[in-house]
């Protein structure tokens, strides 16, 4: 490779950094209150998706089970938990 070459790349390799450098991901992590910022709202978000999706699965669970009468050990199973859940819930 002549100079010229080495030249060339060198100016490819310096751009290329720069623009990575100047990446919004790269320049959240250069501060810390951005990146404690971002990980705050990160488990925020992450909390309140997992407890969203574990209310609607056990919810699914709870009506599929309900329906379940045919079944009689899973059927009177299914209605204990409901009317221990609705018990809890009336006494809140």
């Amino acid at each position: 490779m002549s100079e010229d070459d080495w030249h060339k790349d060198l100016a490819s390799l310096k751009a290329e950094v720069h623009k990575m450098n100047s990446h919004r991901f790269i320049r959240m992590h250069n501060s810390l209150s951005k990146l404690i910022w971002f990980n705050f709202m990160r488990g925020l978000a992450f909390g309140l998706g997992s407890v969203i999706g574990a209310t609607v699965l056990v919810s699914v669970l709870v009506f599929l089970l309900r329906e379940i009468n045919f079944i009689p050990i899973i059927g009177e199973w299914a209605t204990e938990i409901l009317s221990i859940i609705t018990d809890q819930s009336a006494d809140n």
